[in-house]
């Protein structure tokens, strides 16, 4: 079995600043700025895994956590010209 070197999660907007969620693991946390979201999103890594054996979760030692951020775009209104 190949061991995974890289947790993935998602940053998107919520009700109240942000919302971070891991993919492969059960961790969600959230902070009212994208640096307090980055901040508790670590700690509640750091935190799950702890004492874990990484193995068992498919996880290399020190895995690297990887972060998408998603984000709404700002789009120009054109107006469609009728010939």
């Amino acid at each position: 079995m190949r061991l995974k070197k890289i947790v993935n999660a998602l940053v998107y907007p919520g009700e109240r600043g942000f919302v971070a969620e891991c993919v492969e693991i059960a961790v969600v946390t959230q902070g009212s700025t994208l640096d307090e979201t980055i901040r508790n999103l670590k700690e509640a890594v750091k935190l799950h895994l702890e004492g874990e054996n990484l193995t068992e979760w498919g996880l290399a030692e020190n895995p690297t956590l990887v972060v998408t951020l998603e984000v709404e775009p700002e789009y120009e209104q054109t107006e469609a010209i009728v010939g």
